[in-house]
């Protein structure tokens, strides 16, 4: 071996290494930061929700309900915004002509239902309601709730345009679930012009065999979010 090329080998590796780690920008909370929670709602939350066989052990792994509430008193306790956006089907959304794997999945378990927008009969305490322990919160001047998104992403609703006009420019997120309605505003938000930082356990994934949403949707928060806190991290922030 020819010893004389050993530090330009180890100078090329260390250069390597340098370049495979993913940094982290970091995430100041201002004047101009709000929360943003996706589907705070009974069919994913509550153990009577159509889809807790799936969820449930993630939901309670994490502290998902917990760290939400936590999430929602923070706000409250520092005069933060909170917007949710909220996942409904009507019945007319059951006459689409085709749809994604999930999508078919929800429709078929008639998760998130109820019958349109200007009809609440049977809304009360269904699986498209919030989970009650949040409803004291939502019911308060300091949270918005924006139009339903219907797929998973926040292209078709308001969530942007309502941010927009409260002067926020950048979000803290959270909610459920994890791989589908929380990335899929994360990458958007990123999208629209927004700084986001999401608290991986203030949301939680579907585990099925061969498959966990859990992993897939942490790695890409990493990969995609200026930071990722846990929810004590980001209570923690608050007190430096």
């Amino acid at each position: 071996m020819n010893f004389q090329f050993l530090p330009i080998v180890a100078f090329i590796a260390g250069l390597n290494f340098v370049h495979a780690q993913i940094p982290d920008p970091g995430f100041k909370v201002d004047g101009t930061t709000a929360i943003v929670i996706t589907d705070p709602q009974n069919d994913f939350l509550s153990p009577d929700g159509v889809t807790w066989g799936v969820i449930g052990e993630s939901v309670t792994k994490n502290r998902t309900v917990e760290n939400l509430e936590t999430l929602f008193q923070l706000a409250e306790a520092n005069g933060i915004k909170v917007f949710i956006s909220p996942h409904y089907y009507y019945e007319h959304d059951h006459r689409w002509k085709f749809e994604g794997a999930l999508e078919k999945l929800m429709h078929d378990i008639k998760m998130f239902d109820r019958g349109d927008q200007l009809n609440k009969k049977g809304f009360e305490g269904s699986g498209a309601d919030w989970l009650p322990r949040y409803k004291k919160y939502i019911e308060k001047e300091f949270v918005t709730v924006v139009g339903p998104h219907k797929v998973y992403g926040p292209e078709q609703n308001d969530l942007s345009l309502q941010l927009r006009k409260q002067k926020i420019d950048k979000i803290v997120l959270a909610g459920m679930s994890g791989n589908l309605c929380v990335e899929s505003h994360l990458r958007e938000l990123l999208e629209d012009g927004f700084e986001v930082a999401v608290v991986v356990d203030a949301t939680a994934s579907a585990v099925v065999p061969g498959y966990d949403g859990n992993v897939a949707a942490e790695i890409n928060y990493r990969f995609v979010a200026s930071h990722v806190y846990t929810t004590k991290e980001f209570e923690q922030s608050f007190q430096k």
